[in-house]
């Protein structure tokens, strides 16, 4: 079992890895807004999107993967399954546990083949996920501080919420 301190360390780590995720994430997150949702799309605005697509699926599987599992593991919580997690957050008011399960479902529809026919359905759905996922990101950072399980100065915790703070200034962030 490892100790506390060990946990806590590989939060740190798993920390810095999604505040990397979130900045690409939102990079691709701002270029896709303005090329919007259309019938049609040019080449070069369907690989913006495939690149948004691909962002946000990976930076929900460090989440769910990695950073979720990290705070069950510290605060020794027994959380079988992802409803389980998705519940426990719910519990520990950090977000929604229904959110938690629409942002894995699109995931999973992200990394399975789709006809070009929902393209335009699911760029849709991950431009409006892509703010909740930072919304949640930037509370769970909110619950680790509390905790206190990170000093000052161990981990740049500001980019995510400089990040949800540059989005809940934007028209797509308050639908």
């Amino acid at each position: 079992m490892k100790t506390e301190k060990l946990m806590i360390a590989g939060l740190k780590e798993d920390i810095e890895s999604i505040n990397k995720a979130v900045t690409v994430l939102s990079y691709s997150l701002k270029k896709c807004t303005k090329i919007s949702i259309k019938a049609s799309y040019a080449m070069d605005e369907l690989d913006a999107f495939e690149n948004l697509t691909s962002r946000f699926a990976r930076t929900s599987d460090i989440y769910t993967q990695k950073i979720m599992k990290g705070i069950i593991l510290i605060l020794r919580e027994d959380a079988r399954t992802f409803l389980d997690s998705a519940n426990l957050f719910e519990k520990l008011n950090i977000t929604d546990a229904e959110e938690l399960k629409l942002i894995r479902d699109l995931r999973n529809e992200i990394s399975h083949e789709y006809r070009l026919s929902d393209v335009s359905e699911i760029f849709e759905s991950v431009l409006e996920y892509s703010v909740k996922l930072f919304r949640i990101i930037d509370k769970t950072i909110v619950f680790v501080q509390d905790k206190g399980w990170f000093d000052d100065g161990d981990v740049d915790l500001r980019q995510v919420h400089q990040t949800v703070l540059k989005l809940s200034h934007t028209p797509e962030a308050k639908s």
